[in-house]
């Protein structure tokens, strides 16, 4: 499978989300199915990392597949509201880069 860049994974939902004549759900609904999807990537670390094992009669998902349907749903959110999410990680790389530049214990200085 091609590498895409994140212009291109917005492109794509959105012609995925341009299909059906409902759209983009509003900002509050999509808030709503981001939290609900970060909730099911949060239950399935806890079954692989925490103390909570997984029920014989649940649905065996894996982190990777929560972690996709949060992207997903933070690309719709991002796209209904004419976010440029390559622009808002750039901003915040940057922030971290400046701001923050100081904070953590580089690995070559930890030696």
């Amino acid at each position: 499978m091609q590498e895409k860049t994140m212009k291109q994974m917005q492109q794509e939902v959105d012609e995925y989300i341009s299909q059906f004549q409902e759209g983009y759900f509003c900002p509050l609904a999509m808030l709503a199915r981001l939290t609900e999807e970060l909730g099911e990537l949060a239950r399935e670390v806890n079954h692989y990392y925490g103390e909570k094992p997984k029920k014989a009669t649940e649905q065996e998902k894996t982190i990777e597949e929560e972690l996709g349907d949060l992207l997903f749903v933070l690309i719709c959110f991002a796209n209904s509201l004419g976010i440029d999410l390559q622009a808002a990680h750039d901003r915040v790389m940057d922030k971290f880069r400046t701001r923050d530049r100081d904070r953590w214990t580089r690995k070559e200085e930890a030696k």
